[in-house]
């Protein structure tokens, strides 16, 4: 089954890290990696995004089109990057992404056409 795994975190955090603090977070992903192999898991895309200084919303309504800069909503974490997987089952993912950094994760399995 091919899923996405959305990584939602606090840009500040990362940004602010020392560099202990950051390498804790390079290596969480790389064990991620390293272990979804193991479990049989392929990793399909993998990106970090920019900050959302760069962000455009683009919204439809009727005829009518916005483009406002920035993200949407106004939360604490924003979107800072997704991995396209292939994995096994549900299950399998939701246990190796508790290997990722102290982050938010959203898994939503992809539509196939």
């Amino acid at each position: 089954m091919k899923l996405v795994v959305l990584v939602y975190e606090d840009e500040e955090t990362y940004r602010s890290a020392d560099a202990a603090g950051r390498a804790r977070y390079v290596r969480g992903h790389e064990e991620f990696a390293r272990r979804a192999q193991a479990a049989g898991v392929t990793i399909l895309a993998g990106e970090a995004l920019t900050g959302v200084a760069s962000a455009r919303t683009v919204r439809h309504t009727g005829d009518v089109t916005d483009v406002t800069d920035g993200p949407f909503a106004e939360t604490t974490e924003q979107l800072g990057g997704f991995y396209l997987v292939e994995a096994p089952d549900e299950r399998t993912l939701v246990d190796l992404v508790r290997l990722l950094p102290e982050t938010t994760h959203e898994i939503r399995e992809c539509v196939e056409p």
